[in-house]
């Protein structure tokens, strides 16, 4: 992106924070909803509609829990990257929100200081 474009949708740096393991594909009124769990750390932080990016895709977050995370695939997606083979029980690199990153890394340097 050039130094004056818009800033918009997720922020994607191209790191690997973890590895995932898909453990349900569901297909539900022409979209796919994919659940994949990862080891929980606190700086791995995902909210509900947050970003997160799997195998190089950035998506949103549906329904966060402690180690596990739904996302929604629409059918363009699906078609044109890497969901269209992914099964439950495979792995996938994941990126964390850069954001959230940083939010973790303050609070966790300066939470006894304030």
């Amino acid at each position: 992106m050039a130094a004056n474009g818009r800033l918009d949708g997720h922020i994607v740096q191209g790191h690997v924070d973890a590895t995932g393991r898909c453990t349900r594909v569901e297909k539900l009124d022409g979209s796919w909803y994919f659940e994949f769990e990862y080891d929980p750390d606190p700086e791995r932080l995902l909210v509900d509609k947050g970003s997160i990016c799997i195998n190089g895709v950035s998506l949103t977050v549906v329904s966060p829990a402690e180690n596990r995370f739904k996302v929604a695939i629409i059918p363009y997606t699906f078609e044109h990257t890497n969901f269209g083979q992914l099964r439950p029980g495979d792995l996938v690199n994941l990126e964390f929100d850069i954001l959230g990153k940083y939010i973790a890394r303050y609070l966790a340097l300066y939470a006894n200081k304030i």
